[in-house]
This record gives C-alpha cells, structure tokens and sequence, in this order.
C-alpha cells in the first residue's frame, strides 16, 4: 500500500497575502477549490476575487488561498480531519443541506486533491483555472528545482533560483498581475 499524499497550502514569499483578500495560512490541507465559483458571475470577477479564481488552491480549514501547494504525506486521520473541516465549511458557509450531503461532497474535493499527488513528496504545484465552453478548466503545473548541471543553467545564480517552470502542450495567453495596483485595492468589506 503506497503513502497517502495530499496537497499542502505553500507560501514561499509574501505575495499570497497581497493577492488575496483572504490567503490560506501555510500548510493548511489544500482542495482546488473550484465548487467556490459555481454560482459566481466570472466574466465580473475582478482583482482579488479574479486571482482567486485564476490561480487559487484553497486551504481547507481556513477557505483562504494559496497560490502554491506542496505534495505532503499525510495519515488517514489527517486526510479524515480535512474532509471534515471542508464539510463543515460547505455546510455551514455555503448552504448544503445537512452534514451528510456535505461530508459527501468534501470527501469527493480531498479524493480529487489526492489524485493530484501522484509525484514525489515535496513536489511544488500551481493551478491555473480558466472557463471553457462555459465551464471551469483547471490545469495544472509542476514546479522542479533547477538542475545547475544542466547545459545553459546558469551556475552563477543557480543556488539563487528555487524552481523553473515546465511548459505545457497547451498555448495559453501571458498573463501578467499587477501586484503594487492589488496592494492598494481596500479588502472587501
């Protein structure tokens, strides 16, 4: 029997905290967090809600988001205790009709978390959810310490860089924040 693994919200620099209104705490057991756009008007979402949607992994005891998770060991009792902090959360913040109907649908948001850790612990994975053909699409990428061994790695600096990004097949349009311009929005009251 192989090691459970789930994702751990991850918080390498403080960028999570001026990104969104309401950041994960590092190390909070993560969910994609998609079932928290269901009803939303996407096509209004806007600075800090619009970078939830886009690149937000979602923290399961504080709803909070992560731009980044790390594939953790984690114990059937740890796994059990986040489907029951999201249960709780989907019961009583977001209207599922009673505990059962909403143990049941963070079962299923942890299971699917999980399925996402097929890699090696300590792994670092970012998201990007976008809408096609009028529905939520998440993709998924894996971060990898660079390899200063590699030819063209720059070996002055290779200690300095933490990760590389590893492209996809998939063309997507650059996308770029405005991180100073998200500071200076006031949070939602």
């Amino acid at each position: 029997m192989s090691a459970l693994r789930l994702p751990r919200t991850l918080r390498l620099d403080p960028s999570d905290t001026f990104v969104f209104a309401h950041p994960a705490e590092p190390g909070e057991w993560a969910v994609t967090g998609s079932f928290l756009f269901w009803d939303a008007d996407l096509a209004a979402l806007e600075g800090k809600a619009r970078a939830a949607f886009r690149a937000g992994f979602v923290g399961v005891a504080s709803l909070g988001f992560s731009t980044l998770v790390v594939v953790s060991e984690a114990s059937e009792a740890e796994r059990d205790a986040a489907v029951e902090d999201l249960a709780r959360h989907i019961h009583e913040r977001l209207g599922a009709p009673d505990r059962e109907a909403a143990r049941a649908a963070a079962h299923e948001e942890v299971a699917f978390a999980a399925s996402l850790c097929n890699l090696p612990v300590g792994s670092v994975v970012a998201m990007h959810r976008t809408v096609r053909d009028g529905e939520i699409a998440e993709a998924f990428r894996t971060l990898h310490q660079r390899d200063p061994a590699l030819p063209g790695a720059d070996r002055l600096h290779a200690h300095a860089r933490a990760f590389q990004f590893i492209e996809t097949d998939e063309e997507e349009p650059e996308e770029r924040a405005d991180l100073i311009g998200l500071a200076r929005t006031r949070p939602e009251t």
